[in-house]
C-alpha cells in the first residue's frame, strides 16, 4: 500500500465525521422546507404514513451521499495540492 494512502487515513476518517455533521445539517434544512417540521420521521414512528418515511429516507441518503462525494473528493484534491500525489 502507497505511503499516501495510509497517511490520508487519519484525514479521511475526519473529513468523513465532519461530512456527517454537515450532512444531518442539510437533511435536517431540506425536511423542515419541504414538510414544514423539525422533525424527521423514524421508520418507527407509528403516526407518519410508509410514503412520508420512505421520502424522507430517500431524501437523506441522497444528501448524505452527495455531501460524501464532495467532502472525499476536496480532501483528495487538498492532499494532492499539499503532496503532490493522489491519496487514492
Amino acid at each position: 500500500m502507497k505511503t499516501s494512502k495510509i497517511a490520508y487515513k487519519p484525514v479521511g476518517l475526519a473529513l468523513g465525521v465532519v461530512g456527517g455533521m454537515i450532512a444531518g445539517m442539510a437533511f435536517r434544512q431540506a425536511w423542515k422546507l419541504i414538510e414544514g417540521e423539525d422533525d424527521a420521521p423514524d421508520a418507527t414512528d407509528e403516526d407518519r404514513s410508509w410514503k412520508e418515511i420512505l421520502i424522507a429516507a430517500g431524501l437523506q441518503g441522497a444528501i448524505f451521499a452527495v455531501v460524501k462525494a464532495a467532502v472525499d473528493r476536496s480532501g483528495a484534491v487538498a492532499t494532492r495540492r499539499v503532496t503532490g500525489t493522489w491519496p487514492g
